[in-house]
């Protein structure tokens, strides 16, 4: 039996202000337990919430890298339910008139892209956390998460395996950074996907779904929904029906589990949000919103390939973050003889150590400016190319620049064409066998004439003049 598979994607994302959504306590993370706290959020009679208006405008600018229509009116409702880590019993967020609708993202699929719709971006405010391990039987709750304003951003269900969904989340990740509205650090729980999934056979209608939870990486979100969609078609053709429920991902076990049965919104209870009157954003606001925006990483692949040469491959890795983009273009600004070369270098020696010392760029020990003062003596022939990758190595243990090291090691490149001569006369003196073979015409012995100069050398002989001066001397 054909199955397809059927995935749409709710996606929250911690607006990073440094207060709350509707209150002025810090949403700083890791501070003690409850002591980020006050009547609003603690949910108290009688407080009145007040709209953050820095998270709304972080909401447009991200309706607007979308390509979302901005509702210039907005509201507020409440959505009841009954929570340990809810201390108001309900959660301040927007349900019929949310702040954005009606976008979409272009995802990587083969060679080529798929557009997936975004239905809407909705604002609303964070739950507590409930704290159940390690507490001898009991729970605890901390409510400093209680009021952190959040966008959740739902999918259409266009995504038709795991890896377009993974490719989605990365693509929306990328662009929440890039825009600077959300740290997205999964860890912390500032960028978390809540997935559906269902199966069907192609020409009948959509399946049950059932929705994931308790996914803090791309790796257990992937693995999750492959988990999920076997067991459903394995569910099915033993005879059995899918549930309509919320599952959690066990990702000791490698499985899902059921947690409780989908509620459907009637079950929230939902109406407006009476302390809060609508949000209203002119097209003026939008507009000077829009002009602020920053380049977007599509934006900026196209122009690392227009404007560098870049292959379209080394333009997506460098375009990963804004800080890494940011570093090659400084970089191509204090060496811009070569921008290739920059690429080659950042991309596959620079980010390797980096790699290896579990850093980013941004705490690299080696500036943009140094590596090009390295990369400038690669091009004027004061070191090879072999010998930099050494260079490399003590810039990033000592921090020293290229020219220092170059100086204290000895290291510069010996250019000279007389020393060369003369070292090639004296590697063929000393091997008059294999120098008689090359002439008879043994062509594979001008690698070992090289290595041996090389070596006289102790590497320090420029290469493309060692070769030029062997093939000459050689046939003398």
């Amino acid at each position: 039996m054909s199955w397809e598979t059927v995935i749409g994607l709710e996606v929250h994302v911690q607006i990073n202000t440094k207060t709350k959504a509707f209150c002025g306590c810090s949403t700083e993370f890791g501070a003690d337990p409850n002591s980020q706290t006050c009547p609003v959020c603690l949910g108290m009679p009688g407080q009145l919430p007040v709209l953050n208006m820095e998270a709304a405008r972080k909401s447009v600018l991200t309706g607007l890298a979308i390509n979302g229509t901005i509702n210039l009116e907005s509201k507020f409702d409440r959505k009841n339910y009954f929570y340990p880590d809810l201390p108001k019993g309900y959660q301040i967020t927007q349900f019929p008139v949310p702040i954005v609708e009606l976008g979409h993202l272009d995802i990587p699929v083969g060679d080529g892209e798929k557009r997936i719709g975004i239905t809407r971006i909705h604002m609303e405010e964070d739950a507590g956390k409930s704290m159940h391990e390690g507490l001898d039987g009991v729970s605890h709750i901390d409510l400093n998460r209680s009021g952190v304003p959040l966008m959740e951003i739902v999918s259409e269900p266009d995504m038709r395996n795991a890896d377009e969904a993974i490719a989605y989340l990365k693509q929306l990740h990328q662009l929440i950074l890039f825009l600077g509205v959300s740290g997205a650090n999964m860890e912390k729980g500032q960028f978390r996907c809540d997935a559906n999934v269902s199966v069907h056979q192609p020409g009948t209608p959509l399946g049950t779904r059932s929705e994931l939870k308790n996914m803090n990486s791309f790796r257990f979100i992937k693995q999750a929904i492959d988990y999920e969609v076997n067991r459903q078609i394995e569910l099915i053709e033993d005879g059995g029906e899918v549930a309509q429920e919320t599952r959690l991902y066990d990702s000791v076990k490698g499985e899902t589990r059921p947690m409780r049965s989908k509620e459907e919104a009637h079950d929230y209870r939902y109406f407006p949000e009476p302390d809060l009157p609508p949000l209203r954003i002119s097209q003026q606001e939008v507009e000077a919103i829009k002009a602020g925006m920053p380049e977007l990483p599509g934006q900026l692949r196209a122009r690392f390939e227009s404007e560098f040469g870049l292959s379209s491959y080394d333009a997506d890795v460098l375009t990963q973050t804004r800080e890494l983009a940011g570093w090659y273009e400084s970089l191509v600004a204090a060496h811009p003889a070569d921008p290739k070369r920059c690429a080659n270098w950042l991309a596959n020696e620079l980010l390797g150590r980096l790699k290896e010392m579990e850093t980013d760029v941004a705490d690299s020990p080696v500036s943009a400016h140094k590596l090009a003062g390295l990369l400038d003596r690669i091009a004027d022939n004061t070191i090879s190319g072999k010998s930099a990758k050494d260079v490399l190595d003590a810039m990033m243990a000592s921090g020293d620049d290229a020219d220092a090291i170059i100086e204290a090691k000895g290291l510069k490149q010996v250019s000279d064409s007389g020393a060369i001569d003369e070292m090639i006369l004296k590697v063929m003196a000393d091997n008059p066998q294999q120098l008689e073979q090359f002439r008879a015409g043994k062509d594979k012995l001008m690698g070992f004439f090289v290595g041996q100069v090389m070596k006289a050398s102790r590497g320090q002989a420029n290469p493309a003049m060692v070769n030029q001066r062997l093939k000459e001397l050689l046939k003398a």
